[in-house]
């Protein structure tokens, strides 16, 4: 499995294009578009949140429904969400304009935005938009960074990851992108992440790789605790790669969803560490859980916890907040036995252990805790299950940005 710089246009058959359409920005890309050149089939989740999007409800009837796509349009900057049976109109509307332009059907098209909740979109700039991305679509890196750029919002760099791998002698490719900056707190989805792959694969499996992938990736990220009303997740896989289809839980699904965990996971990371304000990558892990569900609420417990990304920010090894958070995680462990870490690219220190504060010097603490990325460890002695997390620090800049984001 090789990793390489690149998205979704990396793998054969895909194409991409993102521009400046004037949906709430000026001067800057704010739609995209992504365009399988043959029939792809398609796999997504969704935001848990009962308020939902009206993107996410067309997507869901079509990823549930025919699960048969060739393309994508996403627009920043407004949300379509809380907007009625408008927001519903224009997710048609898209549709119909994106497909009338590719010479599709508009059930072959799913529709994502992101942004504010409660604005109506300009359909008439969504037209307009769809004419300039048709003109503009390629195939080259270059188009697929195009497209990653124009689904930011408050993110401050577009997140991309893309790999190789063969299976049945043949060469497959999977890439993708995502946006999330800030309302990251994931639940069987993400943001916006979308991903292609030329692999041919079924449609069942492609759907179990799709929610499998973001048990331990995107399902283990947090920004500020907020799950928004248009987290989607979506997989494209057109066949290009002329791989024996996958059809079975064999060794090449076993490659395929290692290899996808992986994109998947470099892309959350990428959200996790460019949360709204951010200055450091926050990594929680957990060894020695009695089970793997509890090694997962343990360690998102910790880096969605206020008091200890403030800490983080601070560079303050206050250990308290990290076992504090630990203990209302809602498992049963035993704080005598508990050992807490931190970890990074300055050393790594043990700074709590047999029920107390180790002997640790808070100079060397404050230097560890001063990296960008910082790794909290939490060891527990309870049995052999382990899980990661991913978040970041609580800075001043989190509420400057979220007090005035619809202006």
């Amino acid at each position: 499995m090789k990793v390489f710089e690149g998205g979704v246009t990396a793998a054969k058959g895909f194409k991409a294009a993102g521009v400046p359409a004037g949906i709430k920005y000026q001067n800057r890309k704010d739609m995209a578009l992504l365009v399988s050149t043959v029939p792809a089939k398609a796999a997504g989740t969704f935001t848990s949140n009962v308020v939902k999007a009206a993107p996410v409800l067309w997507d869901r009837e079509i990823v549930e429904g025919s699960g048969m796509a060739r393309a994508i349009v996403v627009n920043s900057g407004i949300a379509n969400a809380c907007t009625g049976e408008e927001g519903k109109r224009i997710c048609e509307e898209t549709a119909e304009a994106a497909a009338g332009l590719l010479k599709l059907s508009g059930k072959e098209v799913l529709v994502a935005s992101t942004g504010v909740i409660g604005m109506q979109i300009d359909i008439e700039r969504i037209r307009e938009g769809l004419k300039l991305l048709a003109g503009a679509l390629g195939d080259t890196p270059e188009k697929g960074t195009e497209a990653a750029e124009a689904i930011m919002t408050t993110d401050t760099k577009s997140k991309q990851a893309a790999v190789t791998l063969e299976i049945g002698g043949k060469s497959v490719t999977i890439g993708g992108m995502c946006k999330g900056s800030g309302m990251i707190h994931p639940n069987m989805c993400t943001m916006l992440a979308f991903v292609t792959t030329d692999c041919d694969i079924s449609p069942g499996l492609l759907k179990k790789a799709a929610r499998e992938s973001i048990e331990d990736t995107f399902n283990m990220i947090s920004v500020d605790g907020d799950t928004s009303t248009n987290d989607t997740f979506l997989i494209l896989a057109n066949g290009e790669a002329k791989n024996p289809v996958i059809t079975e839980e064999n060794d090449d699904y076993r490659m395929f969803l290692n290899a996808l965990r992986l994109v998947n996971e470099t892309l959350a990371k990428k959200m996790a560490g460019d949360g709204e304000g951010a200055t450091a990558l926050v990594e929680s892990r957990v060894t020695g859980a009695a089970s793997k569900a509890d090694a997962r609420a343990l360690a998102k417990s910790v880096i969605t916890s206020s008091l200890t990304k403030a800490a983080i920010f601070g560079h303050d090894a206050n250990w308290g907040r990290i076992l504090c958070a630990l203990g209302y995680a809602g498992v049963d462990f035993d704080p005598d036995a508990l050992e807490l870490w931190i970890e990074s690219e300055a050393g790594k220190l043990l700074l709590f252990e047999k029920g107390r504060a180790a002997d640790y010097s808070e100079e060397e603490a404050g230097k560890i805790l001063s990296s960008r990325e910082v790794k909290i460890i939490s060891v527990l002695h309870e049995g052999e299950a382990e899980a990661t997390a991913w978040g970041c620090d609580l800075t001043y800049d989190y509420v400057k940005i979220n007090a005035d984001y619809r202006s």
